[in-house]
């Protein structure tokens, strides 16, 4: 089991965000929301984190965030089966510890493996 976050596995570039928008499906688990898209082509899964400035006005609090939810898709994405471009919200408006995003994110990943592949 691979447990790095290479770059490789980072979703970047405005045609895949695009078409991860255009067509991808949604749903949340506890305090994050995932939009999801199969890709027909081989490679790792890659990731996109979000966290609203909105709701987290201190780039400290929004960093320390996307830390923790990088942190526990890296510790879990063996869960995932296929691959998949994948962007996670942060939904809550408190700075949850990092268990509580780690038990959403396991719930998260389980629910994506159980969706048919298009």
């Amino acid at each position: 089991m691979d447990a790095r976050l290479p770059k490789t596995e980072r979703l970047r570039g405005t045609t895949s965000v695009a078409a991860l928008f255009e067509h991808g499906k949604h749903f949340q688990a506890g305090c994050l929301r995932v939009k999801y898209l199969p890709r027909p082509d081989e490679g790792p899964s890659r990731i996109v984190v979000s966290v609203p400035k909105r709701h987290f006005k201190r780039a400290v609090k929004r960093n320390l965030l996307k830390r923790r939810i990088r942190e526990s898709y890296r510790r879990q994405k063996s869960l995932l089966v296929g691959v998949w471009d994948l962007l996670i919200v942060y939904t809550s408006r408190e700075v949850l510890p990092y268990e509580n995003i780690f038990a959403d994110m396991s719930v998260l990943l389980r629910e994506i493996k159980t969706v048919n592949h298009a």
